[in-house]
């Protein structure tokens, strides 16, 4: 079944989210969850949809809350950090949901949230799995052995969240690619539009100009 809320001209859900939280740097839990109010609000509160349906998507999953945060350190570069204010991963995703569930019951005061769906298919998920191979060795170096932020974990993490939903791996896949800021080549660059297609994504969701894209890098 088509997710709807997907195509409005901006990353959508969780990457976007994070996307937005990392300007200006959020430094409390209060001030964060007023950007995540202030996110969900957005378009009339359809934004709300394609953030809950993420959050759900990972709530419901296996990977743990370590996991969680660190694809959401890697995406922020730290600009709302959860480790540093202490905020379990799981515990902030379930924030997010009920900020998410509450805005849509004002539209639709009969919501009730339901398991998310999953993006099933087997080619898009290794269509996303090896694009994080592809990059892989270059996002650990940008991750794990950054000169003054260094973040282990990044790549299995990314993994872990593609075996469970390519769209939302492909998509924190690009945020962490942005969030640290790694050199990719013009090849790579049209590989990223092309499966964003076929996940059904626009291409206002994978390419919103944060890329570090160099000509003469080659994969």
């Amino acid at each position: 079944m088509a997710q709807p809320h997907r195509h409005l001209g901006v990353d959508i859900g969780l990457s976007g989210l994070i996307k937005w939280i990392r300007y200006p740097a959020v430094n409390s839990e209060t001030a964060g969850l007023d950007v995540v109010t202030s996110v969900a609000d957005r378009f009339d509160g359809a934004f709300a949809h394609q953030l809950l349906r993420d959050c759900l998507v990972l709530l419901d999953s296996p990977l743990s809350s370590r996991d969680i945060e660190v694809l959401w350190l890697a995406g922020t570069f730290r600009a709302f950090d959860l480790e540093r204010l202490e905020i379990d991963g799981r515990v902030w995703l379930r924030r997010i949901a009920d900020i998410c569930t509450d805005r849509i019951r004002r539209a639709d005061p009969s919501f009730t949230p339901d398991a998310a769906a999953t993006a099933a298919d087997e080619a898009l998920k290794e269509a996303v799995r090896a694009e994080i191979r592809s990059v892989g060795p270059a996002l650990e170096q940008a991750t794990a052995h950054h000169c003054y932020s260094p973040l282990p974990g990044v790549v299995p993490a990314l993994y872990r969240v593609a075996d469970v939903d390519a769209d939302l791996g492909f998509r924190l896949l690009l945020r962490a690619v942005k969030g640290y800021f790694v050199p990719i080549s013009e090849a790579r660059y049209e590989r990223y539009l092309a499966l964003g297609a076929g996940l059904g994504l626009g291409e206002d969701v994978v390419d919103d100009t944060d890329f570090n894209i160099w000509p003469d890098v080659t994969d």
